[in-house]
């Protein structure tokens, strides 16, 4: 099926059995760590899908101002065939160029407020991104591969230098130079050219198992490492020819066996411009009792500070350890044993509107305003949960996430990710905690 949100419920799970213990010790600012005048790096992810059920459209970003508080956009998921190529079409389940580049969008629903014609080359989201960037310069956009579900053939596609190589060319063609399948009036070559700004690579996970059916190796560290200097070389060299710069950076696990399995740090780290960290799905709720999915700190636990610590000790410059933070929330609902219900056996995940078990922040919002259910903080661990005496929920909301923006900054690292823009309230109440927590306000 599509990559979904769900996807990520599972990224936990498959890490738990190589837990490491973390403890919540301050690690004090780093000598890069000064961050005053810096600009920090600002990720939101643009689900494909959430332009159906969720009717999250990109001109949604810019009516509720998120657009000018983004450094970036990485839109999700773009797709690695079995030949190990960069593809995109109409495929259940494979590729959904609707979306992408074709779907027609009427006035109310466009950035520029001009309804799509039928004989325009560039439509859909790809042509929504672009007019986004256009009002707003500074911002960039870039396409994130693979993702939990469509990572599958990551492993084969990175295996020799030819398929590599291969592999990288097909995607800067694709994306980086626009030449899009053509469907009917829509497409054709150049038809995305200026889209997008660079890659994102989310191979989940080089190395290790991940989804069922994904692909994995013990060379996928070596060849991680080499797919990464790959793409660095032909945007790099494509970027010269277009005088302009396209950035490369990638989403990295919180797991330091799956660290270790799949990721030659101090080598890809100078061809990376920065990582997204996983900054949740610590536990989640297919679990058997409620826990928390993205503390700060945690002892004996996986945690933020544990991820960053974890990645500074194998050599990542802190400057490029951009902190993921989730807009959503794990449930779990038949909790026993009373207390807040944090640490408590369940039946199973709680219902949700989308999947069970997994809850956007606006749906929690409400929750927590209706005064059934009681937040409930951990002020050490930085983390939150709402919990009615029987259904319990494990988020971030703007208390947390300004205290993870205080952390960004004192630590000196590169900046905040969410995922993903559509879990927010209409008017960006979480983006707006986190730039205004980067900016010390």
């Amino acid at each position: 099926m599509r990559r979904s949100t769900i996807g990520r419920l599972a990224v936990a799970a498959c890490s738990l059995s190589l837990l490491t213990a973390f403890a919540p010790a301050a690690t004090g600012a780093p000598d890069d760590a000064a961050g005053h005048g810096r600009t920090y790096k600002k990720v939101g992810y643009f689900t494909q899908w959430g332009v159906y059920g969720r009717d999250f459209q990109v001109q949604d970003l810019d009516a509720n101002g998120t657009a000018g508080k983004l450094t970036h956009i990485n839109y999700a998921f773009g797709n690695v065939s079995a030949e190990g190529k960069c593809f995109t079409g109409n495929v259940a389940g494979q590729a959904d160029a609707w979306a992408d580049y074709a779907r027609p969008l009427d006035a109310a629903n466009s950035v520029d407020g001009v309804a799509d014609t039928a004989e325009q080359p560039l439509a859909g989201n790809f042509n929504q991104l672009k007019e986004l960037k256009a009002k707003h310069p500074n911002l960039k956009v870039l396409i994130s591969l693979g993702g939990w579900s469509w990572s599958t053939h990551f492993s084969d596609a990175s295996l020799t230098p030819a398929s590599r190589k291969a592999f990288v060319r097909s995607c800067i063609d694709l994306y980086i130079k626009g030449n899009l399948p053509q469907d009917g009036a829509r497409g054709g070559a150049g038809a995305a050219a200026g889209v997008f700004d660079g890659i994102d690579l989310d191979w989940e996970w080089p190395g290790s198992e991940a989804n069922a059916g994904t692909k994995f190796r013990p060379e996928d560290k070596r060849n991680f490492t080499e797919l990464v200097k790959e793409f660095r070389t032909q945007l790099d060299a494509y970027g010269r020819a277009q005088k302009r710069k396209y950035e490369l950076t990638a989403f990295v696990p919180t797991a330091p066996a799956k660290i270790d399995a799949g990721f030659d740090v101090r080598r890809i780290m100078r061809d990376l411009d920065f990582v997204n960290l996983q900054g949740y799905d610590f536990h989640v709720s297919s679990e058997k009792n409620t826990a928390q999915q993205s503390a700060l700190y945690a002892r004996k636990d996986f945690s933020v500070d544990g991820t960053v610590r974890a990645w500074r000790d194998r050599g990542a410059p802190a400057h490029k350890l951009v902190v993921g933070m989730p807009f959503y929330g794990q449930g779990w609902t038949g909790v026993r044993g009373g207390g807040d219900g944090i640490g408590q056996p369940a039946t199973g995940p709680a219902p949700a509107t989308w999947a069970a078990g997994y809850e956007d922040y606006k749906a929690l919002k409400k929750l927590a305003d209706s005064g059934t259910y009681e937040v409930h903080r951990d002020r050490r661990g930085g983390h939150a949960w709402l919990f009615d005496g029987t259904t319990l929920w494990t988020y971030d909301d703007p208390q947390v996430l300004r205290a993870k923006a205080e952390y960004v900054r004192e630590e000196g690292l590169g900046g905040a990710m969410f995922w993903s823009l559509d879990g927010d309230t209409a008017d960006g109440e979480l983006t707006k905690a986190v730039d205004r927590g980067l900016r010390g306000r």
